[in-house]
């Protein structure tokens, strides 16, 4: 008897397919409509989205997505494609890697049709966010459930839902950072995390056990998911990796919208107090984020280097995001044997 096939869904959140603004606006619906997204009931959220949000931020993040775009179109969009043609190579031909996206192409339902066309006799679903949060990978998860339960025949299906411990995804991100480290000194190196609002984290709390302050010093099973909590966590791992010392390093979280808290510390008031404190050279990570996109190579790379140099500061680096490093496709090919 021939042996089964092994189906491999990595997924990333998402790119407009173009920069015009029209296909932003597109993306922007269907990613602001996500009630992961914006937790509020369905018409209020219709309403929000169709009627202010994505009319009026379209034009101007259509101007980012140009900043960004390439010959081969978004980079999250084609690193992608080069990771699961590694990571393909990698795993050999009884298994079958496909790429989707939360939102727009290829999406999850062209990826989930490839794998049962090839009758994968298991998927393992890969959200390729290290750190869980409802709004990431609990919403591919909830996505891909949703579209297998449809099917006649629903194969057995593992979903990894974080990795931020794995020693290469630590490893692979030490790397960037050590041959950035070696060709320069920095007084500081800050560790930029995507934000979500607090009331994710209450949602997601166990009993009273999130507290969005000290509690996120340690991390144990009671806030494994807790997601400020995998952040400090995923800080102290590489901290350790870089053979940083106390003092030497900040945890904050970036990319925060409306006027309702997020966790924090803010990243945007943080970097400004560094040259007050008489730290001048300034290396940023963005951990949350496994290929470099919108939020790292502008927001982090050029917006905050913009405000930190008009605070005082002198140098702003951001170190490159995993990409298609070696290092991080031997940990993606570890997370699908041991899956």
């Amino acid at each position: 008897m021939a042996k089964s096939l092994t189906g491999v869904l990595i997924v990333n959140q998402g790119t407009t397919d173009s920069p015009k603004t029209a296909d932003v606006r597109k993306y922007l619906r269907e990613f602001l409509m996500d009630g992961r997204i914006i937790d509020i009931p369905a018409l209020p959220r219709f309403l929000l989205v169709n009627g202010i949000i994505a009319p009026f931020r379209a034009p101007k993040s259509a101007k980012e997505y140009a900043k960004l775009w390439k010959e081969r179109g978004s980079p999250l969009k084609f690193i992608g494609e080069d990771v699961r043609d590694m990571l393909q190579e990698s795993l050999g031909k009884d298994y079958k890697v496909v790429l989707g996206m939360r939102y727009q192409s290829p999406s999850l339902e062209e990826a989930l049709k490839e794998l049962k066309e090839a009758n994968a006799a298991k998927i393992i679903v890969i959200p390729l966010f290290p750190q869980y949060a409802s709004a990431t990978t609990g919403s591919v998860s909830a996505k891909v459930n949703e579209i297998v339960s449809k099917w006649q025949i629903i194969p057995s299906i593992t979903h990894v839902n974080q990795f931020l411990e794995h020693p290469k995804f630590i490893e692979a991100f030490a790397e960037n950072g050590r041959k950035m480290m070696a060709e320069k000194e920095y007084d500081h190196v800050i560790f930029s995390y995507h934000g979500v609002p607090e009331r994710h984290i209450k949602k997601g709390s166990v009993g009273d056990q999130c507290q969005l302050g000290s509690c996120c010093e340690a991390f144990h099973e009671r806030n494994r998911y807790c997601y400020r909590a995998q952040c400090f966590h995923t800080t102290r791992l590489l901290v350790k990796a870089l053979g940083l010392k106390e003092g030497e390093y900040s945890t904050a979280f970036q990319s925060r919208l409306g006027k309702d808290p997020w966790v924090q510390p803010y990243i945007d008031e943080e970097l400004k107090k560094l040259p007050g404190k008489g730290i001048k050279k300034v290396l940023a990570y963005s951990p949350a984020f496994i290929a470099d996109c919108l939020e790292t190579t502008l927001e982090v790379g050029e917006e905050f280097k913009e405000e930190f140099i008009e605070a005082g500061g002198e140098e702003w680096d951001l170190v490159p995001s995993l990409n298609t490093s070696s290092t991080w496709v031997e940990c993606l090919e570890d997370l699908v044997r041991t899956a």
